[in-house]
């Protein structure tokens, strides 16, 4: 897998896991638990993406 597509996966996730966190804010008792795990993945995937526009 080269570069550009690997970014191209990573910004995917990281778009899906942000529409993930909205529909769960929405909702009329958010999992409270959930929210915290999608926001330490969405961190994660935004830490890796930043390393790769350092490097490029």
């Amino acid at each position: 897998m080269n570069i550009e597509s690997h970014v191209a996966t990573l910004n995917a996730k990281h778009a899906e896991i942000e529409d993930n966190i909205a529909l769960e804010e929405t909702r009329p008792c958010p999992d409270t638990i959930r929210l915290m795990q999608l926001k330490k993945q969405k961190l994660r995937l935004k830490e890796e993406l930043s390393r790769f526009s350092t490097r490029h």
